[in-house]
């Protein structure tokens, strides 16, 4: 078993300034944006080989990137792991004492069901469980 880094999620003020930049830093266009309206962000994708960058600017001044972007400034917000079956991993990672910040997998950007990990149990690095939606 292994985790696959499935995206890296960058935390900034604002996509239309941070998109060119990452665009000429990357020396690639930004594929897709996203509103992800349950997590109160604005998402924007890049591929850089295997891995993703997605850029996160918050749509709402008391959500959680306009707070973690108070605290911390613009930066790395989390890494993301592709797991085959997110349900399970949850559970593995809950019996191993990580604490869960949701208790269910929700939807997130990309057609994804996510899991976050609180960063006190993980060195303070957010760390994201994705798993691609299955076809209804």
């Amino acid at each position: 078993f292994m985790l696959k880094t499935e995206h890296i999620g960058i935390a900034v003020k604002e996509l239309a300034i941070s998109i060119p930049l990452f665009e000429k830093l990357l020396n690639s266009k930004c594929y897709k944006t996203e509103l992800v309206e349950n997590e109160k962000v604005n998402t924007a994708f890049f591929k850089q080989g295997e891995t993703k960058i997605e850029l996160l600017e918050s749509t709402d001044p008391n959500g959680v990137i306009a707070k973690f972007i108070e605290r911390k400034g613009e930066g790395l917000h989390h890494i993301a792991f592709e797991v085959a079956d997110i349900k399970a991993e949850m559970k593995r990672l809950q019996d191993e004492g990580f604490v869960l910040l949701n208790e269910e997998p929700k939807p997130g950007a990309d057609n994804k069901l996510v899991c976050f990990l609180h960063p006190k149990g993980t060195n303070e690095v957010l760390i994201e469980l994705c798993m691609d939606k299955k076809p209804v």
